[in-house]
């Protein structure tokens, strides 16, 4: 007989979390999203035992599609993107919780026969009127469902509904296009939903990684002395896609790259790193720490921009042997596009903190490779004991690396001296993998930010404020740029690491990119 051996580190790694059950509806169910990351991701959370039974989803969107037809594309989505292998013992009971609702989203009798349906499920599935709205769709549409979501009385906000029972919604970024339509977006979702009942999501705050850089921070007693000024030369933060921008190009020409990474998950992360200890680990306490940081963001404004912000245009050229098209060339793109597919930049922290260390900040697409992570690079101590050691070169600055996709993991760069009689010092890697510690990968994203939705905790998802004081930041640059001409587009082949001028950006203070 076989003893099975479990692995030390995994033990209490699964959560006890189970939310009650509940109706969730996904506007915009026929796009990409809802077959490759939001049914997989449920379907991955009823594996793990995280689904209540009588869970129901609707779909609602505009094509005439069935209930089996919706049913088949989800099992499609399932089979090529989920995780977890297929199960179609589970499928069977999983996709009976599956319907479709074909509707207009500026059409009042939809939303009505939505009502309709989900007081049929209470009553059918034992649910007690919990409602989530999932808003997949391009964001022109936010602002005709959620005033119909309000006329139709199915935010309940106002209603009165079973102990227990709650109303959400759940919003796709981007939120707004700069600050004053983030506004807007926000007071028009006030006057339907409360701020308690707004679920902003950024799924990069759903990565294990990410979460675990205040573990890191705040539960070592090794990081957290040294993680200000006097030990930290500067920080790195790399949001690099391999890929163009395929057959979003329509989309990608109303945001850029500024808009599309910058405002949400670049300072997303900044904030993760830079922010004090909250009092305690719940969403408001965390909120308000991440609000500060940004509030302590240095504006970039004027001269300063061309200064201190560096964007690109990707030409032609090829990415791990596949040959790559130029931006001005994709589909949907004008020929002579402005739009930015790269930006890279520096901005300071102005609290106790981080007063004087430099914050690099860089995203592009058609790179080198894909990879996101966040690098701390510590103050060299003084070498003088060494003076006599082979390799001086190499000795470099202690790095940690944070590595949030692929391969999730953390590293620690120090130096040792190798083998031999003589003092031959270099740099070694400490390292941690997700993968080969815990014995499994990580949860997607989208399972633990949609199963946070369903509990009511709200930690991971953007609070207006935050949405606000971001946006605030980059539409100083925005502004700017709109009144400057624009660089001599495209600057950078495809697959090499970005423009010339981002590494100019580090050399003038005699520091260099680092290449994960």
């Amino acid at each position: 007989m076989t003893t099975v051996v479990e692995n030390p580190l995994r033990a209490g790694s699964r959560s006890e979390a189970q939310p009650q059950p509940a109706t969730l509806v996904i506007f915009g169910a026929t796009g990409d999203l809802t077959k490759r990351k939001l049914i997989p991701a449920l379907y991955n959370l009823a594996i793990d035992g995280h689904l209540p039974p009588n869970f129901s989803v609707i779909g609602f969107a505009r094509r005439d599609w069935t209930d089996e037809f919706f049913r088949n594309e989800m099992c499609e989505g399932i089979k090529e993107f989920s995780r977890r292998p297929f199960d179609q013992n589970l499928w069977n009971t999983f996709s009976q919780s599956l319907h479709f609702l074909s509707s207009n989203f500026d059409q009042p009798e939809g939303y009505k026969e939505l009502q309709s349906c989900l007081d049929r499920f209470d009553e059918e599935r034992g649910t007690p009127g919990s409602r989530l709205y999932y808003l997949s769709t391009p964001p022109s549409y936010y602002p005709t469902i959620i005033e119909n979501l309000g006329e139709a009385g199915l935010s309940g906000r106002m209603a009165r509904r079973n102990e227990g029972a709650y109303s959400r919604i759940i919003i796709e970024k981007p939120f707004g296009h700069d600050l004053e339509s983030a506004i807007a977006l926000n007071d028009q979702l006030h006057q339907v939903f409360t701020e308690q009942q707004i679920y902003r999501i950024d799924h990069y705050l759903g990565k294990e990684t990410v979460q675990n850089i205040l573990v890191l921070r705040f539960a070592n007693g090794m990081f957290e002395p040294m993680w200000d000024r006097r030990y930290i030369d500067h920080v790195q933060i790399t949001a690099a896609e391999s890929v163009g921008v395929e057959t979003r190009g329509g989309y990608y020409e109303e945001s850029g790259a500024l808009r599309d990474m910058v405002q949400s998950h670049l300072l997303q992360l900044l904030n993760l790193v830079a922010m004090e200890p909250p009092v305690a680990f719940d969403a408001d306490a965390v909120r308000d720490e991440k609000v500060k940081v940004l509030k302590s963001i240095r504006p970039i404004r004027g001269n300063l921009v061309a200064e201190q912000v560096v964007r690109g245009q990707y030409d032609a050229g090829s990415v791990a042997g596949k040959e790559m098209t130029a931006y001005r060339d994709e589909e949907k793109v004008s020929s002579e596009s402005s739009t930015e597919t790269y930006v890279a930049m520096k901005l300071f922290v102005d609290n106790w903190r981080w007063q004087g260390v430099p914050f690099y900040l860089r995203t592009g697409k058609s790179l080198t490779k894909r990879v996101t992570e966040i690098a701390i690079q510590f103050k060299q101590p003084p070498l003088a004991l060494f003076k006599g050691a082979e390799n001086q070169s190499s000795m470099e600055p202690n790095v940690l690396a944070l590595r949030i996709q692929p391969d999730e993991g953390i590293s620690l760069k120090v130096l040792a001296k190798t083998p031999g009689t003589r003092l031959n010092i270099r740099p070694v890697k400490m390292e941690f993998l997700y993968g080969s510690s815990f014995g499994e990968d990580p949860p997607e994203a989208y399972e633990r930010l949609l199963l946070d939705s369903m509990i009511g905790d709200s930690t991971l998802f953007t609070r207006s404020d935050e949405v606000e004081t971001a946006w605030s930041f980059v539409t100083d640059i925005l502004e700017t740029w709109a009144q400057m001409p624009a660089p001599r587009f495209p600057n950078y082949e495809s697959g090499a690491w970005g423009p010339r001028e981002a590494d100019r950006l580090l050399y003038r203070d005699n520091r260099e990119w680092r290449w994960p």
